[in-house]
């Protein structure tokens, strides 16, 4: 019976995901399983009967006598999280638990350490951090920009119910390129969707053609962008003349002086914008004509001319589409 517990017990630590390891009070290495192999590099054969600072970093080695010192004295070691040194000399951080080894008499003859391997646990707090972080600032970019909202939108607004509706649609365009966002972790999200997501509420408005290649812009594109077609679709729906044409989207990505750059411009036919536009007094020709381009580091012009409204819009390419040293928060 005992032979048989002694072999159950022997395959539990051979199977073992985490690395077990036995010591004398010397510090030697007694065993070592298939685990500890993994982890650390060490055949059983290299590892076993050399001293335990084979895997102890010099900066660590005041810990391991220090554990020594305390399982003599009879004191119980609560788990820790500490780093051992691979065989090729990399830190690995692990999990330890430390329990006393008693010989027949119940007198203290060596330590197990049982370790685990907690590197994808710290890089995965980590990110989880840079996230958070990333979040917090996002969240304080929006409130400023709904807080810009409210304030433009109160300067133009005729009454309380006018600026309510204006407030509430806006906000609702952040939302729904917010929604965009979040359905892909904030990792990108492509051109022709946020055009397609923004015009959905609108699209028995007029016919819209949409032509230009594939193009996944990041987070502050995205938001930007979407405020911008917003703006557009609401100036459509307010002054365009619905039985006269439908509205173009197109873009491009074209190289000036070495630099790739990205254009889009948006036209439709509408002959009641002529006024707006040389006044500029609304808020979303502030939107479309400084706020937008500010925020994305390009250039928008308005123009008219036989019946045509156009807004074109450029920028670095590197400003708008992820991947192309975009990824910062956007400020």
């Amino acid at each position: 019976m005992e032979e048989h517990s002694a072999e159950r017990l022997a395959a539990i630590v051979e199977s073992s995901f985490d690395a077990i390891i036995s010591k004398d009070l010397f510090g030697t290495i007694v065993s070592w399983n298939k685990a500890a192999e993994r982890m650390f590099g060490f055949p059983e054969s290299e590892a076993v009967g050399k001293p335990i600072y084979l895997i102890i970093p010099d900066d660590k080695r005041d810990e391991e006598a220090d554990i020594l010192r305390r399982l003599k004295l009879g004191e119980r070691i609560e788990p820790f999280q500490t780093t051992r040194r691979h065989r090729d000399g990399r830190m690995v951080p692990i999990s330890i638990t430390i329990s006393p080894i008693k010989g027949r008499a119940g007198q203290l003859v060596g330590a197990s350490s049982i370790a685990r391997d907690i590197s994808e646990t710290r890089e995965s707090d980590r990110r989880l951090r840079l996230l958070m972080r990333e979040i917090n600032h996002r969240v304080k970019n929006q409130y400023a920009v709904v807080l810009a909202v409210i304030r433009q939108t109160a300067i133009r607004s005729r009454s309380i119910q006018d600026f309510e509706k204006r407030v509430r649609e806006r906000i609702m365009a952040l939302s729904h390129s917010h929604d965009l966002l979040s359905q892909v972790d904030w990792a990108g999200v492509s051109l022709a969707d946020l055009v397609a997501h923004q015009l959905k509420p609108f699209e028995a408005l007029q016919p819209v053609q949409i032509i230009g290649p594939e193009i996944v812009l990041d987070a502050n594109a995205v938001l930007n962008l979407g405020m911008a077609f917003h703006e557009l679709i609401m100036n459509a729906m307010r002054f365009g003349v619905e039985d006269v044409g439908g509205i173009s989207i197109t873009w491009r990505m074209t190289s000036e002086e070495g630099v790739d750059m990205f254009e889009l411009i948006w036209s439709e036919q509408a002959v009641a914008y002529a006024d707006l536009l040389a006044h500029e007094e609304g808020y979303g020709a502030l939107v479309l004509s400084k706020l937008v381009p500010t925020a994305l580091s390009g250039q928008a012009t308005w123009s008219f001319d036989g019946g045509l409204v156009v807004w074109k819009f450029a920028t670095p390419l590197a400003r708008i589409r992820i991947g192309l040293g975009s990824l910062a928060p956007p400020s």
